[in-house]
């Protein structure tokens, strides 16, 4: 008999380390004070790991001089035309008042 498949199916990779002794025994140790396997301890850390990374990574980072730029475009912005008025005015009646 065949055995059943989900639609979903996900695969699975072998990924390998090498490591010390000391650092294995360390790694084990912090596995067990929270209940989990080492396996599953050292992949979920990676992944958290991982992910703070890549959102520290791909976060907007601007030199000195064009923090500069943006702060005095923000602080010395043009005055707003008279289409840009009418259309806020037009928000806060329809949006703003319901």
């Amino acid at each position: 008999m065949p055995i059943p498949t989900t639609k979903h199916k996900q695969e699975f990779e072998r990924l390998e380390a090498r490591i010390s002794n000391e650092k294995k025994s360390f790694l084990k140790h912090a596995a067990d004070l929270v209940g989990r396997s080492l396996t599953d301890f050292v992949v979920n850390s990676a992944y958290e790991a991982a992910t703070r990374v890549i959102k520290e990574q791909e976060q907007i980072k601007l030199s000195i001089e064009d923090s500069n730029t943006f702060i005095s475009a923000l602080q010395n912005a043009p005055t707003p035309s008279n289409v840009l008025i009418a259309a806020a005015k037009k928000y806060k009646k329809e949006i703003i008042s319901k």
